[in-house]
C-alpha cells in the first residue's frame, strides 16, 4: 500500500453521475474490508429531503456548502486511522476546496465513461434533473472532466461493476 494511503486510508471515487461510484464503491468497500459511503445518500440521510429538492429549494451554493460539510467530516474520520471508501456526487470533485481535501487525505480514483455509455445507463432519470435536458448534460460533462483529471488513478469504468472493481483493485495503490 502506497504511503499516502497509509497515512490516510480513504479512497474516493470520483466521476460523473452514472459512472458507477455507487454500485462499484460498497464492493470495493467489501474487497478491503472498509466502511462504504455515498456522500449524496449521506446528505439525503441528513437532510430528510432528496439532493434534487435541496437544489430546488435551497440553491446550489447550499447544496455544496452541505456536501462540503459532509467530505468533510467522514476526511476526519478517515484522519483518525478508519479506513473508507467514498463515492463522491458528481460535482463535488470539481470544487477546488472539496478536492484540495481530499488531494491531502487519501487517493482518488476517476471512473471515466463515455457519455453515451452514462446516457444508456440512466436514461431519463426523474431523480436527476439533468438528465432531462441533454445540452445541458453534456455540457457539464464536458466541464467536469477536467476536474475529474485531477485524480491520482483513473480507470475505465465502462465494463461491468466486477470488471471495474478488478481495475482499480489492480492500481499500485495496495
Amino acid at each position: 500500500m502506497i504511503l499516502k494511503l497509509k497515512r490516510t486510508p480513504g479512497l474516493y471515487l470520483v466521476g460523473f453521475m452514472g459512472s458507477g461510484k455507487s454500485t462499484v464503491g460498497p464492493m470495493l468497500a467489501d474487497e478491503l474490508g472498509w466502511s462504504f459511503l455515498d456522500v449524496d445518500q449521506e446528505i439525503e440521510a441528513e437532510q430528510r429531503v432528496t439532493i434534487a429538492q435541496i437544489f430546488a429549494e435551497r440553491g446550489e451554493p447550499e447544496f455544496r456548502r452541505i456536501e462540503t460539510e459532509v467530505l468533510t467530516a467522514r476526511v476526519r474520520r478517515i484522519q483518525r486511522g478508519r479506513p473508507m471508501v467514498l463515492a463522491l456526487g458528481g460535482g463535488a470533485f470539481a470544487q477546488d476546496h472539496n478536492y484540495e481535501l481530499l488531494e491531502e487525505n487519501g487517493v482518488s480514483v476517476w471512473l471515466e465513461c463515455p457519455l453515451e455509455v452514462v446516457r444508456a445507463r440512466i436514461g431519463v432519470d426523474p431523480v436527476r434533473p439533468l438528465t432531462r435536458d441533454p445540452i445541458a448534460m453534456e455540457a457539464l460533462f464536458e466541464k467536469r472532466r477536467a476536474a475529474y483529471a485531477r485524480a491520482d488513478y483513473r480507470v475505465d469504468a465502462t465494463g461491468d461493476p466486477p470488471t471495474v472493481l478488478r481495475a482499480i483493485l489492480d492500481l499500485p495503490i495496495f
